[in-house]
C-alpha cells in the first residue's frame, strides 16, 4: 500500500482523445536505493489529516455568491469596485470654475431665490465638465437629458414667485444632476444616482487641496501675479465706482441695483453659503471624474412560482377591477345627474368618497405590478405571453381608475373651487398615469429603458407643473367659477403667491382689494435685487403698482367665508387651506 503525500504531484500518461483512462495513480514515495553512492530519502513527517484545498475558481465563486438582497458579499475589493478609478489632479479649469459658483453663491444666494439659481449652478456645471474631459469621460446621451434638465428645472424658481413648487423644482434639480454625473440605468442605481453626490463629498475635500497644493507649488510666481493683478482689479473698481456714483445720481441707482447689498451683518450667512457652493461644486466635479458605478449593487429576482399559483390572484383581480369599472363607466360620463340618480349623493359626498380610495389603489397597483413581475414565471415564450397579457390587463384597467379618480376630482372642484392640495394630488395622479403607459410600453418594447424612463416623467411633470404657475390657475379657475355661480373663498385667495395678482386683479370690488391685500403688502415690503426677483413677481409690481387698497379692506371679514367645500355651507365653519375637502 501506497501513502499519497500532499503537495507533490507526477505526470498523468497520455490518453487517447475521447477516452477515458485509467484514475491516475498516486504519487510514490522515492524507494529506498540500495548499493554505494545511492542518497537515502526519509519517509515525509505525519503533520496530521490537512484540510482540504479550494481550487482558485472555487474561491473566487464562493466569493461572488450573492447575499440575502442580491448583492454580492461586500468585500474591500467590492466597495472599491462601484468607484473603478480615483481620478488624477485636479484640472485647473475645474479649480477656477469651482472657485467662482463659491463667490456667487455668497454674493448672490443670500437675497433670495430666482434667476441667481441659475448663475450658481452654470460655473458649477462647467466644473464638472472639465473635471470629465480631464478623466477621459465621453458626454453619453442620456447624461445631457439629465444635464439639460436640471438647468431647466432651475427656470421655475426665475419664473414663479410661489414656494412650494420652487422647492420641488430644486429638489429636482437636484437629483438629475446627481443622475447625470453618475449615468445609472437600473431602478436601484437611478434612485441612488439620484442622491449620490452627496457620498463624494468628504473625498472631492482632499482632491482639491491637493490640487491647490500641487499648483501653488509648481508655479508659485505666476499664482502670486494672479493674486496682485485681481487686487489691483477690485481696489480699482470701488474707488472709481464710488467716485462715478457720487457723481450721478442714475448711475448710483444702475450700480446699486446691479451689485449685490452685502452688508457685515449677514457675513456669515453668505460665509455659509459660499462654502456649500464650493463644496458642491467640487463634490461634483470629483463625481464627474470618477463616479460611483451604483448599478454594480443588483437585487436578486425573486424565486419564479407556477404559473397557476402566479396569475390566479391576478386574474381575480382583474375581475374585480373589471365589475368596479363597468358600474364607474356610467357615473364618470354622467356628471351631476348620473350621481344624484345612481348614488343619491352630492358632488362632495360623492367626490369625497371616492377620490383618496382611488389614488390609494393606483399606488398599491403598481406595488402589486413591482411584486408580481417579482415572482413571475420564466420558463419561456409561453410564460412572458402570460405575463404580458395578465400585467397588461391589469394596467389597462388601472387606467381607467385613474381616469375615474381625475373625473371625480373634476365634479368636485367645479362645484367647491381649486385648491393646492387638490391640485397637486390631481397631479400626482395624472403621473401615475403616466408610470402606468411606461409599464405597458415597456411590456411590448422592452424593460431596459423603463427607470430612467419613469425618472424623465417625474422630472418633466415637476417642470410642466412649475411652469403652468398652480397658484395662478388656482385663481384662474376661482375667478371664473365666481363669475359662473357667484361663489368665492376670499380668505383662502388672498394666501396666494404673486402669481395670482393677473386673475385676481378682474375681480370686482371689495373682493378684489380684499383679494389683494395681502399680496401688495408683502410686495411693498420685499426689497429683493432683480436676480432674486421672479418674473411673476416683477409682473404683479407692474399690475398693482403703487396702488393703495385703503378703506376697501374695512368690510373683508367673513368676506365669501363657509364656501370651503363642506356640506353645511357655514360661514362659521373654519377653512382650512391645506384641507384636501
Amino acid at each position: 500500500m501506497t501513502v499519497p503525500v500532499s503537495g507533490e504531484t507526477s505526470a498523468p500518461a497520455a490518453t487517447p482523445a475521447g477516452t477515458a483512462g485509467p484514475p491516475a495513480a498516486a504519487p510514490q514515495p522515492p524507494a529506498h536505493a540500495e548499493g554505494p553512492g545511492t542518497p537515502v530519502v526519509p519517509p515525509p513527517r505525519d503533520t496530521g489529516p490537512q484540510p482540504p484545498k479550494v481550487p482558485a475558481y472555487a474561491q473566487q465563486a464562493r466569493a461572488s455568491q450573492p447575499g440575502p438582497w442580491g448583492q454580492s458579499k461586500q468585500t474591500p475589493s467590492d466597495l472599491s469596485r462601484l468607484r473603478p478609478v480615483k481620478p488624477g489632479a485636479v484640472p485647473g479649469a475645474t479649480l477656477w470654475a469651482v472657485l467662482a459658483t463659491g463667490l456667487l453663491s455668497a454674493l448672490l444666494l443670500g437675497d433670495g431665490i430666482g434667476l441667481n439659481l441659475l448663475f450658481v449652478a452654470v460655473p458649477a456645471a462647467l466644473a464638472a465638465w472639465f473635471a470629465a474631459r480631464g478623466a477621459s469621460r465621453r458626454l453619453r446621451p442620456w447624461t445631457a437629458v439629465w444635464a439639460v434638465g436640471g438647468l431647466a428645472l432651475l427656470a421655475v424658481p426665475a419664473l414663479r414667485d410661489a414656494g412650494w413648487p420652487t422647492l420641488l423644482a430644486i429638489v429636482s434639480a437636484f437629483a438629475l444632476g446627481s443622475l447625470a454625473l453618475h449615468g445609472s440605468r437600473s431602478w436601484l442605481g437611478v434612485f441612488l444616482g439620484s442622491l449620490g453626490l452627496l457620498t463624494s463629498v468628504a473625498e472631492s475635500l482632499g482632491w482639491g487641496v491637493r490640487g491647490i497644493r500641487d499648483r501653488m507649488a509648481g508655479s508659485r510666481g505666476r499664482w502670486g501675479v494672479v493674486f496682485r493683478s485681481a487686487v489691483v482689479a477690485v481696489v480699482l473698481l470701488i474707488v472709481f465706482g464710488a467716485l462715478f456714483a457720487s457723481a450721478d445720481a442714475a448711475f448710483a441707482d444702475v450700480l446699486g441695483s446691479l451689485m449685490p447689498d452685502v452688508s457685515i451683518g449677514d457675513s456669515p450667512w453668505r460665509f455659509f453659503l459660499g462654502v456649500v457652493g464650493l463644496v458642491g461644486a467640487l463634490a461634483a466635479a470629483y463625481t464627474a471624474a470618477a463616479p460611483v458605478r451604483w448599478d454594480g449593487l443588483t437585487v436578486r429576482p425573486g424565486k419564479a412560482r407556477g404559473r397557476l399559483e402566479w396569475a390566479l390572484p391576478l386574474v381575480v383581480l382583474n375581475l374585480l377591477f373589471a365589475a368596479f369599472l363597468a358600474i364607474q363607466l356610467t357615473v364618470l360620463l354622467g356628471g351631476y345627474d348620473k350621481v344624484m340618480a345612481e348614488t343619491d349623493l352630492s358632488y362632495s359626498q360623492y367626490a369625497r368618497e371616492g377620490f383618496w380610495q382611488l389614488l390609494w389603489a393606483t399606488l398599491l397597483t403598481l406595488l402589486v405590478i413591482a411584486l408580481a413581475l417579482r415572482w413571475a414565471p420564466r420558463g419561456g415564450a409561453r410564460d412572458r405571453t402570460l405575463v404580458r397579457g395578465v400585467l397588461g390587463t391589469l394596467c389597462l384597467l388601472t387606467l381607467v381608475v385613474v381616469a375615474s379618480a381625475l373625473r371625480r376630482m373634476d365634479l368636485y372642484v367645479d362645484a367647491y373651487g381649486l385648491t393646492r392640495l387638490r391640485i397637486s394630488v390631481a397631479a400626482v395622479e395624472l403621473w401615475l398615469g403616466v408610470v402606468l403607459v411606461l409599464i405597458m410600453a415597456a411590456g411590448v418594447f422592452g424593460a431596459k429603458m423603463l427607470p430612467r424612463a419613469v425618472a424623465a416623467s417625474a422630472a418633466v411633470g415637476v417642470l410642466v407643473f412649475g411652469l403652468i404657475s398652480p397658484d395662478g390657475l388656482i385663481a384662474e379657475q376661482n375667478v371664473d367659477r365666481y363669475n359662473r355661480h357667484r361663489s368665492i373663498d376670499i380668505a383662502y385667495l388672498r394666501g396666494l403667491s404673486a402669481d395670482a395678482v393677473p386673475a385676481l386683479d378682474t375681480l370686482p370690488e371689495p373682493l378684489r382689494s380684499c383679494a389683494l391685500e395681502e399680496i401688495q403688502r408683502s410686495l411693498r415690503d420685499s426689497d429683493e435685487p432683480w436676480y432674486a426677483t421672479s418674473w411673476g413677481e416683477a409682473r404683479a409690481r407692474d399690475i398693482l403698482g403703487d396702488w393703495d387698497p385703503g378703506y376697501r379692506t374695512r368690510d373683508c371679514r367673513g368676506l365669501g367665508a363657509g364656501d370651503n367645500g363642506s356640506d353645511r355651507g357655514d360661514v362659521d365653519d373654519p377653512y382650512d387651506p391645506y384641507d384636501p375637502y
